[in-house]
């Protein structure tokens, strides 16, 4: 059994050992992803929440020859809505839009795997619209409102070949977590 745990450790580290960086200077990386688990989400969802987010490796051989630096944006949408079925059909449609930028510290541990830790500053606007019947003076308004926005999220990108990866990422963007897929440029 210890020869077999004593393979196992050494394919391991050799095989890390032997994993080129994913992520290095000049790479442009184009992320496309849709949402699971959103903020204040209301009634039914009519968009789920999609995003999309360009990165730019600054700086690599950061710490080692794994470790990278990433600057980028971020563009996140999601809409829905919630109706009360009476007499009449009314209800709100909400929807929320962040834009923002993104800094990204890359460390690859696997082959073909880009993992990585970010933070995320921007800006969200959201908005509530009434639609349905009209109750004269007792019918809402629409509202928007809006504010700063920051963020960390974690993240990895597995590279089927050169070009094309799937990515997953946990943390706030416009949702919770996000799959999607990435294609370096």
């Amino acid at each position: 059994m210890k020869k077999v745990s004593l393979f196992f450790a050494v394919m391991m580290i050799s095989f890390a050992a032997s994993s080129q960086n994913t992520f290095t200077k000049g790479d442009k990386v184009l992320n496309v992803g849709v949402g699971f688990g959103t903020y204040g989400d209301y009634g039914t969802t009519t968009i789920p929440p999609v995003s999309l987010s360009l990165e730019y490796c600054a700086k690599d051989n950061l710490f080692n020859d794994k470790s990278s630096l990433g600057i980028g944006g971020y563009v996140g949408y999601h809409s829905s809505k919630w109706e009360y079925l009476d007499d009449a059909v009314w209800g709100y449609k909400y929807s929320n839009f962040i834009l923002g930028a993104r800094g990204v510290l890359h460390y690859q541990l696997i082959n073909k795997m880009d993992t990585y830790w970010g933070l995320l500053l921007g800006y969200d606007i959201a908005s509530a619209k009434f639609y349905g019947e009209d109750f004269g003076p007792f019918t809402p308004a629409a509202s928007k409102v809006g504010g700063l926005v920051y963020s960390s999220f974690l993240g990895a990108r597995y590279y089927f070949n050169e070009k094309l990866a799937a990515n997953a990422e946990l943390g706030y963007g416009i949702a919770t977590f996000h799959i999607g897929i990435s294609y370096k440029l």
